[in-house]
């Protein structure tokens, strides 16, 4: 069982900054795929960005040049930094956890609430 653990969300305003964090319990995390997705209101959840065991990332065109993904497998945490954040990245954002590069999530953390707003 793979627990995940959001936080940093918060209010921010629009081009301004936010780092997400997601710790993972377990001693799996190093071999595993982690990622964020996110659900605004009203919509379906998406994926922003994840990154595999070895660092292979892939980004959204919506925030790419603007959001960042990191993993610390030392700390089992991986990271969000966002930046630049507009009034339509207001969503929750989940944490995820996949067995490989290529699969969906098969753990999600709690979410956390990110809002661009001035």
């Amino acid at each position: 069982q793979v627990q995940l653990v959001e936080s940093g969300g918060g209010l921010a305003q629009p081009g301004g900054s936010l780092r997400l964090s997601c710790v993972a319990s377990g001693n799996i995390f190093s071999g595993v795929t982690m990622g964020w997705y996110r659900q605004a209101p009203g919509k379906e959840r998406e994926l922003v960005a994840r990154i595999s065991s070895r660092g292979t990332t892939k980004i959204a065109d919506s925030v790419k040049g603007r959001f960042t993904i990191s993993r610390d497998n030392a700390n089992n945490t991986v990271y969000l930094q966002m930046n630049s954040l507009k009034p339509e990245d207001t969503a929750v954002y989940y944490c995820s956890s996949s067995v490989n590069y290529y699969s969906s999530p098969n753990y999600w953390g709690q979410g956390t609430q990110v809002t661009v707003s001035s």
